[in-house]
This record gives structure tokens, sequence and C-alpha cells, in this order.
């Protein structure tokens, strides 16, 4: 890594006449660097490896992989993902960067296409921070007639491999642990995610020393909890799930009774980071619109830019999406 601060000495020749003759004069001077990469050559060379690492384990289970596009006139409709905009100025027409490949995979899951990965680049505006960039790359995969727990073994497998293949400086003892996002809350928190009050979630966030924004409503405040005292304690011996989300936050993932209403989804956790999350996806096209409407309420009322609702995902889920 190279700080912006930092400087580079170049030797130049330069030319000076005196009298008749002529002498080359080395002469030395600092040039800005901010031309170099920030990572060093050697992180390069093993981000190569983890790259050709995850198509190989991929390729041996059957996915092939895709290529779908970055630029898209649809995009998912997240009342916390900002994606960033490019304006199309002759036709006048708004393209996104897409925040990931899910629709594009999904519309080939739609055409009959049963097992795919893709390495790509994502955006998402304002993601800026230690662990975080506008832009960064994802590698997405779907395998039809799946459930989200047959994917977490994918997932460990997954991390596993890469780790054996590249030689990686971090292990990934297992098996990983896996946690109920219930069961997570009860034992850092000594609170009940799915029956405790407005107050208490409130209550519990002052005790934590947390100052939280206005105008939070109940799921905001459980997102704050979770991001702030508990995420930190999670994946701290070996890697660890989370999943069985309450369903209010079941995005495009499946639900079902247990007996909480939970959203078939998880994540996993290392070290308290997020490295990837997986959803029993969400087959029915009305109830996608529906979600659309409730995501696009609340961008309404924090200020955010409306997103467009109708998408060739939402027509090729009409015409069937498998399980």
């Amino acid at each position: 890594a190279c700080p912006a601060s930092a400087s580079l000495a170049i030797l130049t020749l330069h030319r000076c006449r005196m009298g008749r003759d002529s002498a080359l004069v080395i002469k030395r001077a600092l040039l800005p660097v901010d031309f170099l990469p920030t990572a060093s050559a050697e992180a390069l060379r093993f981000r190569a490896k983890c790259m050709a690492a995850v198509r190989r384990f991929f390729d041996e289970r059957g996915y092939f992989e895709v290529d779908t596009p970055v630029l898209s006139q649809d995009i998912v409709i997240d009342a916390y993902l900002e994606p960033l905009v490019v304006r199309e100025a002759h036709a006048g027409r708004d393209y996104y960067l897409q925040t990931s490949p899910e629709f594009g995979m999904k519309r080939l899951l739609c055409g009959g296409i049963g097992a795919i990965y893709q390495l790509s680049h994502v955006f998402r505006q304002g993601e800026r921070g230690t662990h975080h960039n506008p832009e960064f790359s994802m590698v997405e995969w779907y395998r039809t007639q799946d459930d989200h727990f047959a994917q977490m073994q994918v997932v460990e497998d997954l991390l596993h491999a890469t780790a054996q293949l590249t030689a990686a400086p971090h292990s990934f003892p297992r098996p990983f642990l896996r946690t109920t996002y219930r069961e997570a809350f009860l034992r850092h928190l000594k609170l009940d995610p799915f029956a405790a009050s407005l107050d208490e979630l409130q209550r519990s966030t002052r005790e934590q020393g947390i100052e939280p924004p206005p105008s939070l409503d109940r799921d905001g405040w459980l997102n704050l909890l979770l991001a702030m005292s508990v995420e930190s304690k999670l994946g701290v011996d070996r890697p660890e799930f989370l999943y069985d989300y309450p369903a209010s936050q079941s995005a495009l993932a499946q639900t079902r009774r247990t007996p909480h209403h939970v959203a078939e989804r998880f994540e996993l956790y290392c070290g308290g980071i997020e490295l990837c999350n997986g959803y029993h996806e969400l087959l029915d096209p009305a109830e996608l619109r529906r979600r659309n409407e409730s995501q696009q309420a609340i961008r309404r009322r924090d200020w955010n830019r409306e997103l467009p609702q109708e998408s060739r995902l939402l027509s090729a889920m009409e015409h069937g999406l498998p399980p």
C-alpha cells in the first residue's frame, strides 16, 4: 500500500550548456505517486489466486460462469441501498450501476438455466469506510432446487476450498456455527427481538450507549442493535451463520412460521465482519410487487430517490422462477 502523501524520487537527465561543452546533469525530482496501486503486488497476486480458486470450485460442482449487464434500467428496490445513477443524455433515460447482479441472473434461471455463478463489479453509493467502498467485487451464485440451508453448506465448502487452494493466511475452522437471529439477541443482549416492545428496544439501545438517529421504525432499532452491539461478537472463534431473520426483513427471501414469522435468509460473519448473505429466493411476483411498494414508501419517507418498480425480473417471475 502507498499512502497518498508519499512521493517517489525520480532521476531525470537534464542537459545544460556550458560554453561550447555540453554536460548531462542528473537531477532528482520529487513527484507525487498517486498513480500507484493502493494494494501491494503480493496482495494482488493473492487476489488473483482467490479468483481462480472460486472459479475452480464452482466449475467442479457443475455451475457455469455467466456475465450479466452491470448497467441496466432495472434495479433492486432496497430502502437502505442507494444505487449510482448514469444519465443517458441523448435518450433522456436513467440507467443504474447494479448493486448486485441478481436481477440479470434470476432472469437466466427463469430461462431454464439451473446452476450459475458470476464474479462481478457492483456499486453502492455512500458505502465508504474501513470495510466498504462504493465499487467492489462480488461473487454471486444460484442453484435451483436448493434452499438456504443447503447453500450454507456450499458457502462453508467454498471458503474452506479457497483457503486450501490459495494457502490463505486465515483459516476457517469447521464446522461453521449456525445461530438464529433470536438466539444471537438473547445471548448478547438478553433481548427477544420478536417479543420486545419498541420501548424495550429503545431502552436497550440507551443501555449500550448508542446514539440513535431520528425516526427509526422497529426494524431500524433492531438493525441498529445488531450493527452496534451484536455483529462484533459473531464469528469470533470460527465462522458463524446468522439465520431466520424477522419476516419484516425478508428483502427477496421467502418466509415461514417457526412459530415466529421468519425470513429464510442468512448472513455469514467472520471476526465480527459480514462476508456473505444468502436467500431461499422469493418466487411470487405479486409478493415482490408488494415488497417493492413497501420499500419505496420507506425511501419516500427518508427523502431518497424513487426507483422504478416495474422490471424485466418481474416479467420473468410471472413466467416462472424455479425454487
